[in-house]
């Protein structure tokens, strides 16, 4: 087993000597928190994340000789998703009174509420955790919230068992430090579900595994993760979890009788990057075996200690399990875990072809209730306008008590409805303008992702979820000019190259490189199989139509019948699609005309240009759409 401490102290990266001397994640938080300041020291900031929280600032309050607009990022840690009703009618009244008035669903199944001050930091988490939630975890260099199939379907046993153990292994990964409990809520710990013996004696079990027996923290030591780590559990089938993007997946396995007999396993998976670092990259989970039930908490701590003893502590950069499994090799990486493990992992079992899916729309749970999923654009749980999500899903919780499981492209799914109720609940909806019918949704929308970005999230370079409505409506507006209104593919969008929207795993990937530029990835599948490329570096947002467009008009002459935009691009290549789109800007050269128009006609263009998010050359041509079909009217009108 590495020891940390046994490390040259030059080499260790200054967040390994943070997490050593902040016994066990109690300082400098415990010192830092009631002092009247606004913001925390960085090993505060540092240690906060592993109790489920970032520091941010609000960019657009930022103001020259001004203090930094300061406020906190609170995120959930819920495994599988789930939120009781007592818990989301919390969220939403925190984010109220504390909070920005909205809540933020995640690409991993949670909450956020943004906007929180530091003086109420700990009046939230309290009454979080006092509604039976937590934020232990959902940060950190460790176990994140485990991942897990949404749907409530309680005749599929297998979906259950994915729920089961996604809740079991989340436990076992659970942070054991009293510090939580001792700086949110004084040393009074809540009890939101008692633990099984099974987990307890799974944690401390020390077979070929080295487990800290004498320390707080059994499995992870002082010095916990080198970085975070994320798992998912599934089903075959059913990829609504992303199955290969995490550092560990379990895929439940039955027999023909739906006993749970084991799981397959992939591990390696993670996206973050760093932009013009090439030893960074995304990289796709491995596939590298089966274990049985009986043995999977062993693997699991087997896994999860190969990373905690092996993984870099150096270069953080370069500290995810992904590294350490494309460096050493899976063989390697499989013999050192099975060295842990005790025994030689099985071969992978056969999977049916994966699909994606996200419930969305009113299902039926199998044991007479119903559920039922809503899309949420970009995650955003707000009021605005005669759009009243907020107030309508407030109502819905409050008036039916049902319980709720976030997706991982969030959305979200409200379950255990009395048949009865439906209607009760579609009124509801229909009330405060909320669109419930999965089919008038814009497929473009509906399978987008965006991450936060702008304006708190310190690593954005550029917008995401502000400005990803108007990208997928300008996208829309081009499929329509080139009559592929039929067309859709899975878009998603981040204001950094870390990834957490999973731009590298659709179809069309814009991954922020510079304030209003991106970089773009092609050739994901629409079912999250197949890693995209980066096909451009940096492209302003301005040029979206004129770089889009003659890649669009290549896949819709050339495409094969029932082939997606993100497998054409990986079928054909980008040699190709350079070819074609240089043929076709040759093309449109030779067609351009320039014309002169006043001084102020062209400040006013100009603005509408930078209002809208548009290219002038966009806006003229609109304009004259406009103003040509008007003309056409008009001389066809009886006089």
């Amino acid at each position: 087993m590495v020891n940390t401490s046994e490390l040259p102290q030059a080499r260790v990266s200054k967040v390994e000597g943070i997490k050593e001397r902040s016994n066990y994640l109690r300082e400098p938080l415990a010192t830092e928190l009631p002092q009247d300041t606004t913001h925390f020291s960085e090993e505060g900031i540092q240690i906060l994340k592993f109790h489920g929280s970032y520091q941010q600032d609000n960019r657009d309050n930022r103001a020259k000789g001004q203090e930094k607009d300061y406020q906190f990022m609170l995120r959930t840690r819920n495994p599988g998703g789930f939120i009781p009703p007592e818990l989301y009618l919390t969220l939403d009244s925190l984010s109220e009174t504390y909070g920005n008035q909205t809540l933020r669903a995640t690409t991993r199944q949670g909450f956020q509420l943004h906007g929180v001050l530091k003086k109420n930091l700990k009046t939230v988490i309290a009454e979080v955790i006092k509604n039976m939630g937590s934020t232990l975890g959902a940060c950190g260099d460790l176990n994140r919230n485990v991942m897990a199939p949404p749907a409530p379907f309680k005749a599929r046993a297998d979906y259950q068992y994915a729920w089961d153990y996604a809740h079991s292994i989340a436990d076992l990964l659970t942070p054991q430090t009293g510090a939580y409990y001792e700086i949110w809520l004084d040393g009074e710990k809540a009890i939101t579900g008692e633990e099984s013996a099974e987990i307890k004696a799974a944690r401390l079990k020390n077979g070929n595994v080295p487990v800290f027996k004498e320390q707080e923290e059994p499995i992870y030591g002082q010095h916990y993760m080198p970085r975070k780590f994320k798992c998912s559990l599934t089903v075959p089938g059913d990829n609504s979890v992303d199955v290969y993007t995490h550092d560990l997946s379990l895929v439940v396995i039955t027999d023909e009788q739906e006993e749970l007999q084991g799981f397959n396993i992939l591990a390696g998976g993670g996206l973050g990057r760093t932009h013009n670092k090439e030893e960074t990259f995304a990289r796709m989970a491995d596939p590298i075996g089966y274990v049985a039930k009986e043995d999977v908490y062993d693997l699991v701590k087997a896994i999860v200690a190969t990373q905690r003893d092996y993984g870099d502590r150096v270069n953080r950069r370069h500290a995810r399990m992904k590294y350490l499994i494309q460096d050493w090799g899976v063989a390697k990486f499989c013999e050192q875990v099975e060295s842990y493990l005790g025994k030689q992992l099985e071969p992978f079992r056969s999977l049916p072809p994966w699909q994606y899916q996200d419930f969305l729309g009113w299902q039926e749970q199998g044991d007479g209730k119903l559920f039922f999923g809503l899309s949420i654009e970009n995650g955003r749980v707000k009021d605005e306008g005669a759009w009243q999500l907020k107030t309508a899903l407030r109502e819905i919780i409050s008036q039916f008590s049902l319980p709720m499981r976030l997706t991982p492209n969030h959305n979200l799914l409200i379950y255990e409805i009395e048949p009865e109720n439906q209607e009760k609940i579609n009124h509801i909806f229909e009330k405060y303008g909320v669109e419930i019918r999965p089919e008038a949704i814009n497929p473009l929308v509906r399978y987008s992702m965006a991450c936060p970005a702008l304006p708190t999230c310190g690593l954005a370079v550029t917008e995401s979820e502000r400005v990803l409505p108007s990208i997928l409506d300008r996208i829309q507006k081009l499929l329509q000019k080139l009559n592929m209104a039929e067309h859709n593919f899975v878009v998603r969008m981040t204001g950094c190259p870390n990834g957490c929207a999973r731009p590298y795993m659709a179809e069309l990937g814009f991954v922020g490189s510079a304030p209003e530029a991106y970089q773009v990835w092609l050739g994901g599948s629409p079912n999250q199989t197949v890693l995209a490329q980066p096909y451009v570096e940096k492209l302003p947002i301005s040029e979206l139509e004129s770089f889009l467009e003659p890649i669009l008009l290549f896949f819709r002459n050339s495409r094969r019948e029932n082939e997606s935009f993100g497998e054409f691009c990986h079928r054909v290549g980008f040699e190709a699609i350079r070819k074609f789109t240089t043929k076709s800007e040759k093309r449109n050269r030779k067609s351009q005309h320039r014309i002169g128009i006043p001084d102020d006609a062209y400040t006013r263009l100009k603005a509408i240009s930078l209002a809208e998010n548009k290219p002038m050359n966009l806006i003229v041509a609109e304009a004259l759409e406009v103003y040509f079909s008007r003309e056409v009217l008009e001389k066809n009108s009886p006089t």
